[in-house]
């Protein structure tokens, strides 16, 4: 496959902002192996910021759910239009049945994604040209990375990067040098998900600990709610500098090239971070590791053993010490409550580990 004349290829995300910028190891690996085609994104459309940082797409489709479901369809039908049979191959990273549509609408050579079950899948296997499980025991990764091996290009040692623009960077530069910032580490306490963040209360006694170390700490997120909540929060201490809700995305990849290290949540920052090697210490709930560690550029590989602090490479997870860890849910009730895992991890061996490699690393 990888002889024949590929000039345009579609590749469709539909699913969160980690899922799309963890799929620049594919659009990486399709842009040397085919001589630099015309890659185009068909992603949601709240997953935008992300997918601008990503290098070598030209042309991005955007699907709202508010808008499908206000119109019945009619915006899928209008995607389907404008992409249909445009592209020499098209690849599907979800397994949906209005992903694999599109997937076929977009080129007579595609790929996707499948669920597990033949009973919800057949019909996907029967009309693609190939197909690949999505395997939640593999990292996520490894799963977008797939399509490469289907083709006979070969996924390699994955790794993963991330870009910002140069005008992200020099505002990044004004910012620091107005605070009197030079070495800093990220503190990013926030998440997409309320499930995923580190309680408030231990939360403000590891930035306290933190702050006794001497180092700079630039707290960083969103204008969600659940971040200005977490803003609202935020202890004033001498080393502690708030950016909450005063970056774009394309700022904080700058930011984040420019600090030490990257202490928080599970959450797109801290892939962004490892993308850029940096140190990270990452604070884990329910979640997967082995779909959606941390992955080490180092030694291609993320992990999948649960543990109440591991480090590969230049990655440290803390997890809590419960045999239901990890549970893979949304908060325990599954419906994006409480985490009582979260609950359950030290903020003093957080530090421990913190101040270890930063004594090291002075």
């Amino acid at each position: 496959m990888n002889d024949c004349k590929i000039e345009r290829i579609l590749i469709i995300v539909q699913r969160s902002n980690g899922d799309v910028f963890l799929s620049s190891p594919l659009i990486e690996g399709l842009f040397h192996a085919y001589s630099e085609p015309r890659i185009d994104l068909l992603i949601n459309d709240d997953t935008l910021s992300i997918a601008r940082t990503l290098p070598h797409i030209d042309n991005i489709f955007l699907f709202s759910y508010v808008d499908a479901d206000k119109g019945q369809g009619s915006l899928t039908l209008h995607l389907l239009k404008k992409i249909f049979r445009r592209y020499d191959l098209s690849i599907c990273l979800t397994s949906s049945d209005r992903s694999v549509f599109f997937a076929l609408a977009a080129s007579g050579t595609s790929i996707s994604a499948v669920d597990a079950s033949l009973k919800k899948s057949w019909w996907k296997r029967l009309l693609l040209s190939y197909h690949y499980k999505f395997d939640s025991s593999r990292h996520i990764i490894e799963n977008n990375t797939t399509p490469l091996d289907l083709l006979g290009i070969g996924s390699g040692k994955q790794a993963v990067s991330s870009h910002h623009s140069s005008s992200a960077a020099e505002n990044i530069e004004k910012m620091l040098d107005k605070h009197g910032i030079s070495r800093f580490v990220i503190f990013h306490p926030g998440a997409q998900y309320s499930y995923k963040v580190y309680p408030e209360t231990l939360r403000n006694i590891l930035l306290e600990q933190l702050n006794s170390l001497g180092i700079a700490l630039v707290v960083t997120g969103s204008k969600s709610a659940l971040d200005l909540e977490i803003k609202r929060s935020i202890p004033k201490l001498k080393n502690v500098h708030d950016f909450i809700g005063e970056t774009t995305i394309d700022e904080f990849i700058a930011l984040s090239e420019r600090s030490l290290a990257y202490i928080g949540a599970d959450t797109l920052n801290m892939h962004i971070a490892a993308s850029q090697n940096k140190r990270i210490f990452a604070i884990y709930g329910p979640t997967f590791l082995s779909m959606w560690s941390p992955w080490c550029n180092a030694i291609h590989a993320g992990t999948r053993v649960n543990k109440p602090v591991q480090t590969y490479g230049n990655i440290t997870l803390f997890q809590a010490d419960m045999p239901c860890v990890a549970c893979g849910k949304a908060g325990c009730d599954d419906h994006h409550g409480i985490s009582e895992c979260l609950y359950q991890i030290d903020p003093l061996v957080i530090k421990k580990e913190i101040e270890q490699w930063l004594t090291t690393f002075r």
